[in-house]
Parts: structure tokens; sequence; C-alpha cells
């Protein structure tokens, strides 16, 4: 039995003196699909996890891990949810409880992001650096991107490169079926990084452990 989950520390009540960047690339798409992001230098793998989910487009609806490659001869480090499914010693860490500070030069500047392992979409998530944030910038920001998020379950890279070509011709037989599902039109193109809004890391941690 998995235990419940405790709230620890997620994020931060200060104003972060530091701000991370990552570049996250979501693999296998075209258009290409991605987003720079600034977030707090005190957030877990948690609040980057809700960040990334946010800037993409995500519903957060389906389970997630991180995988940051070790050195050689060393295992990678994951990081996600706990999950009941799979054997103790295959249990990532919880990332309500790992900050995401040095984490990334410990294992390189690339981690793996994996959301929704029946799709199986990967994003690569790449460490930018620091930098200081403008006075009175709110984190986390997105402050660039390109690609509209594919669809939620729509089959990974390969359903989604298989949707794109069913909505592109009007003459195609399950055309209107498609646009139905999507709820109307849908531009692969269409992207604004000013339009992002982020959800409270500690709510959606709420929403999804307490309130079970």
């Amino acid at each position: 039995m998995t235990p419940k989950p405790r709230l620890v520390e997620i994020g931060s009540l200060e104003p972060p003196r530091m701000a991370h960047q990552y570049l996250v690339v979501l693999a296998g798409t075209q258009p290409l699909v991605w987003r720079r992001i600034l977030v707090p230098s005190t957030y877990t793998f948690w609040d980057l996890h809700v960040a990334i989910q946010d800037a993409m487009g995500w519903k957060d609806c389906h389970l997630h891990e991180f995988e940051i490659v070790g050195p050689p001869g060393e295992p990678s480090l994951r990081i996600g949810l706990p999950n009941r499914e799979l054997p103790e010693a295959r249990q990532p860490l919880p990332g309500w409880e790992v900050p995401i500070e040095n984490a990334f030069a410990a294992g390189g500047n690339v981690a793996r992001y994996h959301y929704d392992f029946g799709d199986d979409w990967v994003h690569a998530v790449m460490y930018e650096g620091h930098v200081i944030p403008k006075l009175g910038r709110k984190l986390p920001v997105c402050v660039a991107g390109a690609g509209a998020c594919p669809p939620e379950d729509c089959g990974g890279p390969p359903g989604y490169e298989r949707f794109l070509k069913i909505i592109a011709n009007p003459y195609h037989r399950e055309y209107r079926e498609m646009l139905d599902w999507v709820g109307g039109l849908f531009d692969p193109d269409k992207f604004d990084a000013k339009k992002v809004k982020f959800d409270d890391p500690r709510e959606r941690w709420r929403r999804a452990f307490q309130e079970r």
C-alpha cells in the first residue's frame, strides 16, 4: 500500500531571490512544441511539474516522472509520484520532497519529463541557468514558446500526427468527429506565452491528495 503523501514545504512564501530558467521541448511533435519558463529557485520537483503542465497546456490528469541521468555507472534519479503498481525498488522519489536546486547540476543540464505513460509524452527539460528576476516580476512565468499543446489522450506523438493530418483534410471521414472531440477548431501553431496562467502548486497538491 502506498502511504498517503505529506505536504513538505512546497514552494516558498518568501519572494525568491533567484530564478531558474528551463527550456522544455516536447519530443516527436511537428510543428515543434516548446516553452521557456522561469521558476523560483526554491521550487521542488512537484512545483516544477505543475509549472511545466501549465506552460505546456496539459490538464495534469495522468502520472508523471522526471528522470535525471547520473554519472556513468550510477543509476538515474527518478522523481515523481509514488505508484502502488511498481515494486519498492522502482518507486520514484516523491517530487514534493526533492528541491530542484542543484539537482540538474549534479546530473547534467538535461532531464526527461515523462507525462501519461500510456501516450508516452517525453519532454526534454534543459536547465539554462539562473537569472535575477526583474523587480516586480511574478514567478513562475512563461517567457517564450511555440506550438499548441496536443490534445490529451490523442495517442502520443503518432496519434497527434494522425490527428493533425485528419483535421487538415475537410474531406476525411473522421474530420468532423475529430473537431467535435477537441471542441472545435484546432490550430497547431497557436500559442501565446502572455496568456499562460500558473496554478499554485500547493493548491494543486491539496486537490490531488487531500481532497480524495
